[in-house]
């Protein structure tokens, strides 16, 4: 990935924007209830109980925010384990989501630990419990936000290297005058970090297959893992989900909710910094979506008639309601993307996206909160708090990469790929844009 740099550029624009400070607004609200809950205990800022002790902190932020932060690790199945390198240019925009998504994942579970002072002891290998599918979970989940972190490395690296360090020197003009004379040394140190830069670059792109192949292995352990954990539960969660086929079913969720979650952020960020969509790439990776998303149904539905479960639906109570809909947005969004027209309208491959990531976030929301009832006299809604810290943690996650994209070259370069694609996509339905945005197909 390392020496694929002309592949990516760095999205031109100000990082200041009124959206930065709008979702800077959420971000502080959302550290200050963080702030004080450490300060106050976790049972002054939520809806948690003895019956539900976890709850959208952990249903959302860990179980569900990983799986949309999976696009990284689906698109690394298409392109190294494949060997379909026309998805590259995508990958480094996925790499930085799920960076956030897995990084955030790890920072919630902190605030959801009530007696997170003892977190330490997870450092200390006298304290693993090997047979914990929490302690894997965790091992993992840190494990692989290292390993983002590593595989994003490239594009800091290059930055640095070939940066001019215009900002730097303007303010050292002024501020570093003051405080460090020797501006010709300070000059000359910047340009050490860049030669630095190179050469660990060159190391980096030696080695960074070793932390591929760990990324590729991680969230295949992991992923599965969370759909353990619940298995757990026993007849606490309804047997609408109870199976044993949990890890396997959460573990082919992932792979679709990731490619939805490239397909969605990937329109999304075209439409909101007026670039080209990337129709061509991503009406390949739609095509695969119903493949993958009628494996799951297939099995889901083997299962529940294996287990003689079909009459449960037909109860249409709560939990009944909820699967059905859990089954129609993941096979509504599937379905929408059998068609090769609708695969090559970017509006289409949005609303397939969006509903895809819904559908298959509800089904893990259903495993882990819905569907899970602990017993009589117990009952869980989140309250103010709980919802403001989720979406200040949303907030960090799309101000980050709003700003990083506009620091690192992180998009597809539309000069290097899209003339090379650009052949084999004909008609009206192209997948191109004009300069303010609109779609010129569709």
């Amino acid at each position: 990935m390392g020496s694929h740099h002309d592949e990516y550029q760095v999205q031109p624009g100000t990082i200041l924007t009124r959206p930065f400070f709008i979702l800077l607004f959420f971000v502080l609200v959302g550290l200050a209830l963080i702030a004080y809950r450490f300060f106050a205990g976790v049972g002054a800022v939520t809806g948690l109980s003895d019956g539900y002790p976890w709850g959208i902190w952990i249903a959302y932020d860990v179980a569900t925010g990983t799986a949309f932060a999976c696009g990284g690790y689906a698109l690394a199945l298409l392109i190294y384990i494949m060997n379909r390198w026309k998805y590259h240019p995508l990958i480094r925009s996925a790499i930085l989501t799920s960076v956030f998504g897995y990084c955030l994942a790890g920072f919630s579970v902190m605030v959801d630990l009530g007696r997170y002072w003892n977190a330490y002891g997870f450092f200390m290998p006298s304290r693993w419990q090997g047979n914990s599918v929490m302690f894997e979970v965790a091992l993992c989940v840190m494990s692989y936000s290292t390993v983002l972190i590593i595989e994003f490395l490239p594009a800091v690296l290059y930055t640095l290297e070939h940066s001019k360090w215009k900002w730097v020197r303007e303010s050292s003009h002024w501020l570093y005058a003051r405080l460090i004379p020797d501006t010709e040394g300070f000059r000359n140190g910047l340009a050490n970090v860049s030669k630095a830069a190179g050469h660990l670059q060159v190391r980096l792109d030696k080695v960074l297959i070793f932390f591929i192949v760990l990324g590729i292995t991680l969230p295949s352990m992991h992923q599965s893992s969370l759909g353990s954990m619940m298995i757990i539960a026993g007849e606490k969660l309804s047997p609408l989900w109870q199976t044993g086929f949990l890890p396997l079913l959460f573990l082919i969720n992932c792979i679709f909710i990731g490619y939805s979650t490239v397909m969605f952020e990937s329109i999304l960020s075209s439409f909101g910094f007026k670039r080209a969509y990337e129709v061509h790439e991503l009406s390949g990776i739609a095509r695969i979506v119903p493949w993958v998303a009628g494996l799951w149904m297939a099995i889901r539905f083997g299962d529940l008639i294996w287990r003689n479960q079909i009459p449960t639906i037909l109860t249409f109570d709560k939990n009944a309601l909820f699967f059905l809909l859990e089954v129609l947005l993941i096979g509504g969004g599937a379905f929408m993307m059998l068609s090769r027209r609708n695969r090559l309208s970017p509006r289409l491959l949005f609303l397939s996206g969006a509903i895809l990531m819904l559908g298959g976030g509800l089904y893990r929301f259903n495993v882990y909160l819905i569907g899970f009832n602990p017993g009589e006299g117990w009952s869980y809604f989140p309250s103010v708090a709980e919802f403001l810290i989720t979406v200040g943690i949303i907030a960090i996650e799309i101000l980050g990469y709003l700003t990083l994209v506009k620091i690192f070259p992180v998009m597809p370069n539309p000069k290097k790929h899209f003339a090379e694609e650009g052949k084999e996509v004909v008609g009206e339905t192209a997948g191109r844009v004009a300069p303010g945005g609109v779609y010129a197909g569709k």
